[in-house]
């Protein structure tokens, strides 16, 4: 029924309002409404066409024109003791994520490589749900169907009606959804350097892992060494390309019991067929050197900046006694040199010119001499205490020795700093002999907060070389957000390639989190897509529901009005609110 043919229940004569029977308000159609407290408000209400069907159409979200031609008032009478709110969903999140979508025209992409086919749902919808949803509520694809889902506004924005999302659905649109990944990838890295002028000159990798919860019996699922402190668990390796500015450009996936050294050369080259080769610096940590690496960089003709071990800074013992450092801000110093020979010379005969960067972080230096303090402190007081005791009494040669094995093990940080032996006397008991060892004290307290980076990039300066190098925790923050704020752990899939899927979904979503990261720096907001998320998540759709008096509801879907704090977001991220008018009797 049109709302029209209610408008004769009140005739629309002079002085009307103040015949109005207590409880019931006057309502009349206008371009907007708001309640206002008085007896008479105002709402607009449709007259043409029939009760729009929630779920079934998908709202107009961008792009909406203003319409501010005057309507002409039509009346109904409203029972105001009975007006009520239902439905209310979350609007915010899902909206503002299915906006930065758009800007990455991935759901263009998506629809252009998952066509429609015989399904209900288009599997590039399907596709957005569980982004969208691993953004803004990361869960499993079981509670997503049945708990978050229903309760967003995602029926609404998407035009999928909740009963036809499940979670089977979801598990088929992961197998639909991981043959293009590696399009998906080259998409996303154009499309972010053409919103935001990124240069890719500069390439931070590193890996991590993941671990399995249940059954996950297949190649990739190994046990190997755990960034997360469960070696109980199987695992998979990821390793994973930024930017200079933490903008993802890809990543790979290996089995749990890869070690790190050994995916330099597939990561460099997977990059390289993808991308292209170009004058790029690969920066690198030193779990990722060796020998045969740098072998393989230099041969290609390619540049680095990588981590080498502690153990490196042996050779450059006498440049860390030089005062010729360059301070690069209070409590930070740093310096080149050439490569050292084994000798501990200067080499300036390699084919390929190779120079070290010393660095010296105050902050670092007095950390790790606390660090070692410690464990020399609880060393010598254990030790002082055994000697004592074997004294006292008949000990095993064998358990002794096994005890300070232990003791020595919890402590690695100052084994070097003792010299310590268990003798077998004449009776046949142990005996402890000890002492510290100076020079490895002396050595722990000069190399305290150093560290060496070796590089082929001889046309850049030392604080140009450092600044490079520290943009590798772009990639370390990568894993902290995915792991912490997107949930990519614990993995619960059984099946190999959705788990690939899974990790595939997390690093979409990562991407629109980086993506409103930059969008925010460019607003002047600072790289703040945690807060942004979490203020505008809270605005809210609903259904306004105006019980009148011929007994017929007018439901009227509303959205909530941004707070000041809200509305500062939306105009410096130059975001408009979507206009809903949708009113169903």
């Amino acid at each position: 029924m049109r709302i029209g043919r209610w408008s004769n229940l009140i005739a629309r004569t002079p002085g009307h309002d103040s015949e109005l029977s207590p409880g019931w308000v006057s309502l009349t159609k206008q371009a907007g409404w708001g309640w206002s407290g008085r007896p008479e408000a105002r709402v607009p209400l449709p007259t043409n066409g029939s009760a729009t069907a929630y779920g079934e159409q998908q709202l107009s979200l961008f792009d909406q024109a203003d319409d501010d031609t005057p309507a002409e008032p039509q009346w109904v009478e409203v029972d105001a003791s009975r007006v009520r709110v239902e439905n209310c969903r979350k609007f915010g999140g899902p909206w503002l994520a299915l906006e930065v979508a758009r800007r990455l025209h991935l759901d263009e992409f998506l629809q252009g490589v998952m066509p429609s086919g015989q399904e209900h749902v288009a599997w590039w919808r399907s596709a957005l749900i569980l982004v969208v949803a691993r953004l803004c509520h990361p869960s499993s694809e079981l509670y997503l169907s049945e708990q978050w889902y229903p309760k967003s506004a995602l029926p609404q924005l998407l035009g999928v009606p909740a009963d036809r999302v499940d979670d089977n659905r979801l598990y088929r649109t992961l197998d639909q959804l991981l043959p293009h990944k590696e399009k998906l990838e080259i998409h996303l890295k154009n499309r972010m350097g053409q919103l935001f002028d990124l240069k890719y000159d500069l390439l931070m990798y590193d890996i991590t892992s993941t671990y399995f919860e249940g059954q996950a019996n297949f190649d990739l699922a190994q046990r190997g060494y755990s960034r997360d402190q469960r070696s109980d668990c199987k695992q998979v390796c990821i390793g994973l390309v930024v930017s200079r500015c933490g903008m993802p450009l890809g990543y790979e996936v290996f089995a749990g019991n890869t070690a790190d050294v050994t995916t330099v050369e597939h990561i460099v080259e997977t990059m390289e067929k993808r991308y292209g080769k170009s004058n790029r610096i690969w920066v690198m940590d030193r779990g990722m050197v060796s020998e045969a690496n740098i072998d393989f960089l230099r041969e290609g003709g390619r540049r680095y900046i990588v981590g080498t071990p502690k153990s490196m800074l042996k050779t450059s013992e006498a440049e860390l006694l030089k005062d010729d450092w360059n301070t690069i801000r209070d409590g930070l110093e740093v310096k080149l040199c050439a490569r050292p020979r084994e000798d501990g010379n200067a080499s300036e005969s390699d084919e390929e010119p190779e120079m070290f960067i010393l660095c010296c972080s105050r902050d670092r230096s007095n950390k790790e001499e606390a660090i070692v303090q410690r464990a020399e402190q609880k060393i010598e007081e254990r030790l002082v205490a055994m000697t004592d005791r074997c004294k006292r009494q008949r000990r095993d040669p064998m358990k002794v020795e096994r005890e300070i094995g232990r003791l020595l093990g919890q402590n690695t940080r100052a084994t070097k700093l003792f010299d310590v032996t268990v003798e077998k006397a004449e009776e046949g008991h142990a005996r402890i002999e000890w002492k510290k060892i100076e020079a490895s004290r002396d050595w722990a307290t000069l190399s305290a907060g150093c560290y060496i980076l070796r590089t082929n990039v001889t046309d850049w300066s030392d604080e140009e070389l450092w600044k490079a190098y520290i943009q590798l925790t772009e990639a370390e923050a990568a894993f902290c957000i995915q792991k912490s704020d997107l949930k990519i752990r614990p993995i619960w899939h059984r099946k190999e390639d959705r788990v690939l899927a899974h990790i595939f979904v997390c690093f979409l979503a990562y991407v629109l989190w980086k993506t409103l990261g930059q969008m925010c720096q460019q607003a002047g907001l600072g790289d703040e897509p945690r807060r942004v998320l979490k203020e505008l998540g809270d605005l809210e759709i609903m259904d306004v529901v105006l019980p009148t008096r011929g007994g017929i509801d007018i439901r009227r879907r509303c959205l909530s009005k941004p707070t000041d704090h809200q509305q500062i977001f939306l105009d410096r991220l130059k975001l408009r609110l979507p206009k809903i008018n949708q009113t169903q009797m």
